[in-house]
């Protein structure tokens, strides 16, 4: 990350600690029975005459499906495992385009989650230079077997992110965690 970006090395071990603890907590949510698979019961917040609740709301937490996620170049390990961690530990598949000024440390991380058993076809990555980030963008929201998109960037890229979505009618997280309590 050093050697690709500039960042100070201090800097760059720090956000890979950063990172480590995104994997780390959502890892532990995953088998939490309020996790992927799990829910509440909670008191409606409706009331009665008498104040007395009525009724009950379930909330149940499931998988949107296939994420794509979009992320910048200034924090290159932690936004992919802050978005990634949360989607896997949900039961979601990831398709993950960084920066195309980082690529080589998003690289790394996909060598890395090969090495520790994440099964083909749970973590992907799709690199690309400048010219053609438009278009995997365009693919990302057109594309009907993605359900959500997660992207941290500017607002105009945002905006139009979520414009292009809108015939799918994808899920769209703008700095967001990708999965969705229903």
């Amino acid at each position: 990350m050093t050697m690709e970006s500039g960042k100070p090395l201090a800097e760059s071990k720090g956000e890979v600690a950063y990172g480590v603890s995104f994997l780390d907590y959502y890892a532990g949510e995953a088998i939490r029975p309020s996790s992927a698979g799990g829910g509440f019961i909670a008191p409606s917040p409706f009331t009665t005459d008498t104040g007395a609740p009525k009724g009950k709301i379930m909330a149940v937490q499931e998988a949107v499906g296939v994420t794509a996620m979009v992320t910048p170049w200034n924090f290159p390990i932690a936004m992919i495992t802050r978005k990634v961690g949360p989607a896997l530990a949900a039961g979601c598949t990831a398709i993950v385009k960084p920066s195309e000024l980082t690529p080589l440390t998003a690289i790394a991380l996909k060598v890395l989650a090969d090495r520790a058993g994440v099964p083909d076809g749970v973590f992907e990555l799709v690199t690309s230079d400048r010219e053609s980030t438009a278009d995997v963008g365009k693919e990302f929201c057109i594309n009907p077997t993605i359900k959500k998109i997660s992207f941290t960037g500017s607002t105009p890229v945002g905006k139009l992110l979520m414009k292009m979505s809108s015939d799918t009618v994808k899920r769209v997280s703008l700095g967001k965690i990708p999965f969705v309590l229903s």
